[in-house]
């Protein structure tokens, strides 16, 4: 009970940060939790349902706003649903999972660090070249569709995997195709968060153990407090909130963890 005090804040004032950017927050509440030495079995289970009440309410003010286009995001997802699955579902040993996920944590911080996606979509005119590319918006989209199937698929196992919705990796991957303006990608990262978290729970939900006794007692205030801030960050998404330093600070203790199961996991074997 005393671990719920402190994660309850963290849950809090993460969920407003990520949604207010089109993300869930799984990267954070995996490494706050493995900061806190929650259970590792327990980790990806309350992170996929985290995402799932933080992200719903992204994806609704998204497509109301005309910004979620589903059909265009449609690769992605059919990619990442059976492995998302598979991910979720696979019993996988403690180092190894812990291993998977400090490299989870220092790529997305890595990406939060240094990724920009305003350079990534500056400058860019209009052509076409071939059947598989469409003008929207004076930027170049590529909508191959093996290629896309196959990132959805990746992006979606190891969701299932570590409890990280996967959006945290695709928008980046998005930026640099070109796939589509600044929105239109937060909202499509949105709803793979939102479907791999789903489908991802789906996995855990079949393993034994799931969220039963005493651990409803941690979940239900975490989810409580996610659900409060992922309905402010999806409101104030518009709001430039001194984006670079929230990002940067949130990317510097997702390294930080990472960086220190890895050490952890070097001294054990």
């Amino acid at each position: 009970m005393d671990t719920l005090i402190y994660l309850i804040p963290f849950f809090f004032v993460i969920s407003i940060i990520y949604s207010s950017i089109g993300f869930g927050g799984g990267s954070s509440y995996v490494a706050i939790m493995a900061l806190f030495a929650f259970p590792y079995t327990q980790i990806p289970k309350v992170s996929l349902l985290c995402n799932i009440i933080v992200v719903i309410g992204g994806c609704y003010f998204y497509y109301k706003a005309g910004h979620l286009k589903i059909s265009k995001a449609l690769p992605f997802i059919l990619g990442s649903i059976p492995l998302s699955y598979i991910g979720g579902k696979l019993i996988i040993a403690r180092e190894f999972f812990l291993f998977l996920l400090a490299i989870s944590l220092i790529v997305a911080a890595l990406n939060l660090l240094f990724f920009n996606p305003k350079n990534s979509i500056k400058n860019y005119t209009l052509h076409i070249k071939n059947k598989n590319q469409i003008k929207i918006n004076n930027m170049q989209f590529n909508t191959n569709l093996i290629n896309s199937t196959i990132i959805g698929g990746i992006l979606g196992l190891m969701s299932g995997l570590v409890g990280i919705g996967g959006g945290i990796f695709l928008s980046p991957i998005l930026f640099l195709k070109r796939w589509g303006y600044a929105k239109e990608i937060a909202a499509t990262s949105s709803f793979f968060i939102l479907v791999n978290s789903v489908v991802g729970l789906i996995g855990q939900f079949s393993k034994a153990n799931f969220m039963a006794g005493y651990e409803l007692q941690f979940i239900l205030p975490l989810v409580i407090s996610v659900f409060l801030g992922g309905q402010i960050g999806s409101r104030i998404s518009v709001f430039k909130l001194s984006d670079v330093i929230v990002k940067k600070t949130t990317a510097v203790v997702v390294l930080s963890v990472g960086i220190r199961i890895l050490v952890k996991l070097s001294f054990v074997s």
